[in-house]
């Protein structure tokens, strides 16, 4: 019987390889803010290059409310640009 991968072993598998990250969640009307948004993406910084990171929402927006879509996607880039600067200061 094969022996389960751990999670440390599997999450090194993306090291070097584009990744979108999922930090909005369409399956929910509220709408995150910057600082939700940024503190999923440190998160993943954990695992991913930073330059190799893509902020995503975590699946279509097509059955929430425009201005839902619209505030959710206003968050998901205030978010990244908190990361960018913070990154930049570095």
């Amino acid at each position: 019987m094969p022996q389960l991968a751990r999670a440390e072993d599997l999450l090194e598998l993306i090291r070097g390889k584009k990744v979108m990250v999922g930090a909005i969640d369409v399956a929910s009307h509220a709408i995150e803010t910057p600082e939700e948004v940024a503190g999923t993406l440190r998160k993943a910084l954990a695992f991913v290059d930073a330059e190799k990171l893509y902020p995503s929402t975590n699946c279509g927006m097509a059955p929430l409310p425009r201005h839902v879509a619209t505030g959710k996607l206003h968050a998901l880039s205030a978010g990244a640009e908190i990361i960018r600067r913070e990154l930049a200061a570095k």
